[in-house]
Parts: C-alpha cells; structure tokens; sequence
C-alpha cells in the first residue's frame, strides 16, 4: 500500500513540476497522406480462401499447434473458416475477430496490440477495439495487385504463433496472385 502512495505522489509531482513547459510543445505535423489507404477490391474467391486456410494449418501442423484459422472479405464478413481439431474454443471467435479488424481497419491486428500494449504481449492486447475487433497480432489483410481483397486471422497459440499461422495462409495466396 506504501508502495502505491509513492508511486502516486511521484506522478502527481512529475505533472506538476512539468506544468506549463509541457503544455507549450508543439503538436506533430499532420501528415498529408492517409495511412493504410488501401483501396478495395474485389472479395477473395471461396478457392482462394480455401487454399489460405489449407496453407494455415499446413504451418500450424508442423509446429503442432493447434489452431482456428478465419478469412474474410474487405468488410469483415465471413468467407471460410476451420478450426484444428483440440484448439480451444475462444480461438474461434478470436480468429474472426482478427480477421475482421485487419479488413476493416485495412492494416495487421498487431498495429492495435503495438499501440495499446507499447510493442509488449499482456492482457490488454485482448481489448475490443470497434465492432467486435481484436488488439492482437494474428490477423492480416490480403492485398493482391494493391487492392484489399479480404484478411485472414489466426488463433490458438500465443500472439507470435498466431502470426506465423496466419502469415502462411496469407503467403499462399498472395504468392498464388502473382
């Protein structure tokens, strides 16, 4: 309890010894471009996001880990999942959110958990950011020919694994693209 009184008196001090100086910093510029201005494309095909998710678990077999695999189209909404045989059930709904939130935000789940988490896993990385959307590393959009076409997301591990599963399915078709 000490302990928590001086950390909150250290705080109190440091803001008001600051005082006026920090209000008097000068904002950052505002950028010209939009960031993550992805245009839209025409959604994944159903053989496209077959062979992401069959590419998904391929990668998740070689590690055994146990994995919920989820593509989507541009506005979130469902194309094909699977989910591995043990993965635990949270993961479902969790792949789908990463998903989700890589296509509508049009940028990787993990910039969510990189500002929330200030680059760290921990508890917070789970936070809903907007409609049922995940602060989590895992979900990524699928770009192909500078279009956004659909994202994948991933869950059943840790965050990291999570990515390497979901990479590869993004990899497969991507590179199928080409």
């Amino acid at each position: 309890m000490r302990i928590a009184a001086a950390v909150i008196a250290a705080t109190i001090a440091a803001i008001i010894a600051d005082g006026p100086a920090s209000q008097a910093q000068t904002p950052a510029p505002v950028p010209e471009v939009m960031p993550f201005d992805i245009p839209y494309g025409a959604p994944l095909k159903l053989d496209q996001a077959d062979k992401a998710i069959t590419a998904a678990i391929a990668e998740a077999k070689k590690h055994n880990w146990k994995m919920s695999i989820t593509v989507v189209d541009p506005a979130g909404n469902l194309i094909a999942h699977a989910t591995m045989d043990g993965t635990q059930y949270a993961s479902i709904s969790i792949s789908q959110a990463k998903a989700r939130t890589a296509a509508t935000f049009r940028r990787p789940s993990g910039v969510f958990q990189t500002a929330v988490n200030g680059g760290s896993p921990n508890g917070l990385s789970l936070l809903a950011v907007a409609g049922g959307g995940v602060a989590s590393e895992g979900g990524f959009p699928i770009v192909i020919d500078g279009k956004l076409v659909g994202a994948i997301g991933a869950s059943g591990g840790i965050f990291t694994q999570d990515a390497v599963t979901a990479k590869a399915g993004l990899a497969a078709v991507t590179a199928q693209a080409k």
